[in-house]
């Protein structure tokens, strides 16, 4: 019997340590694979590989950046698993709304039939522009621009360098400005009608 309040303490020192960054996580995994169920199951999969290394989850000074690299190279083995097995990529079963939470939470500054139609137009539009990017491309931008992460974070998590972070931002942010541009205005310049 001596066993189990070991097990019971190893436990709870487990969960007071992992507990607080579950959510998250969570939202991590989710900007990576872009489904709820395969989000849960990628964090699922990171703390039962984590369960059995307590001595170093302990030992770890900032321990967000270290989970979320860990979920990080967890989903890009996984990416990498179901390539050489002939299966789609996780991100490449997005049907198009795992995107739509996030845009759903922004106000509207106006909400007149000019302002309704603009955001008609510009979700499945950003939705779209944000579905030919590559997964990683895609995490970056999101976890930046949406989430709010510090570039610093993102550099540690993804393992690259802070000016690799800032250029592959800038990049991202005009190439999908000019997707969108090219998306919501289809004619050119020179052959509108009138001005």
């Amino acid at each position: 019997m001596s066993i189990l309040p070991f097990q019971t303490s190893r436990k709870k020192r487990f969960e007071a340590l992992v507990q607080p960054h579950l959510e998250g996580m969570y939202r991590f995994a989710f900007r990576l694979t872009g489904q709820q169920q395969d989000a849960e199951d990628l964090v699922q999969d990171v703390v039962v590989k984590l369960y059995p290394r307590l001595s170093e989850l302990e030992s770890v000074d900032q321990l967000r950046p270290w989970l979320n690299r860990v979920l990080y190279r967890q989903f890009v083995d996984q990416l990498r698993r179901r390539s050489r097995q002939g299966e789609h990529a996780l991100t490449d079963l997005v049907d198009g709304d795992g995107q739509n939470d996030w845009l759903d939470t922004l106000d509207a500054e106006d909400d007149g039939p000019v302002s309704k139609l603009a955001r008609a137009q510009l979700g499945p539009a950003l939705d779209e522009a944000l579905s030919t990017l590559a997964p990683d491309q895609r995490a970056l931008l999101l976890l930046h621009d949406v989430d709010g992460w510090r570039q610093e974070d993102i550099a540690d998590v993804l393992g690259i360098p802070l000016g690799t972070v800032k250029s592959r931002l800038h990049r991202l942010r005009s190439a999908l400005r000019k997707r969108l541009q090219r998306r919501l205005e289809p004619v050119s310049g020179s052959e509108r009608v009138g001005k």
